[in-house]
């Protein structure tokens, strides 16, 4: 997990341009949704996955955009309370912003604290319900309070945004073992 955050933090970073449109309202979305659908494979997918977490971490707002990336370094870098004071601030100041709320769910996850990183995880899927991010994070706190019927749905949820995701299809099929093997 930490691997991952680390390789979003860094392409989330050097791809940090002013942005002519914003976070998950972004129409460029629509469309790269859409071709993940059809994609062949993960290393097809992965270019598009990627587009899609640059236009997520955009947002217009200089000041909120600074401190989300001071945020995400302090988060890399496991200084968490100097993680948690940006993306409460994030939050306070663009509260419509889906990725404010995921970065902090991460931030919940990784200190353990799992019902604020389920309750971020909420409200970042109101404001964007195909964050497959947000999906298979839902999955892993699940995984962690040993709700593996929950954790799978989550990990399923995610595929059916993102099917070429490799995490959550890995987590599923090992869910799906496990499960069937406590019904024997």
């Amino acid at each position: 997990m930490k691997t991952r955050h680390a390789i979003c933090l860094l392409c989330g970073l050097s791809l940090f341009a002013s942005p002519v449109f914003a976070d998950q309202k972004d129409p460029r979305l629509d469309n790269l949704f859409a071709s993940l659908q059809d994609v062949p494979g993960p290393g097809a997918a992965f270019p598009l996955e990627q587009q899609i977490w640059t236009i997520w971490l955009e947002i217009a707002d200089t000041d909120v955009a600074g401190i989300l990336r001071d945020g995400m370094e302090s988060m890399g870098r496991g200084k968490y309370d100097d993680a948690l004071k940006a993306f409460d601030r994030v939050i306070e100041q663009a509260p419509d912003f889906a990725e404010g709320w995921n970065k902090r769910a991460t931030l919940y996850y990784l200190m353990g604290d799992y019902k604020r990183s389920l309750e971020d995880i909420a409200r970042t899927l109101e404001l964007e319900p195909r964050h497959f991010g947000a999906l298979s994070g839902r999955g892993l706190v699940y995984v962690r309070l040993e709700d593996l019927s929950s954790a799978l749905r989550a990990f399923e949820d995610a595929l059916k945004v993102h099917p070429q995701m490799p995490g959550p299809r890995a987590n599923a099929e090992v869910i799906r073992k496990v499960l069937k093997e406590r019904e024997i």
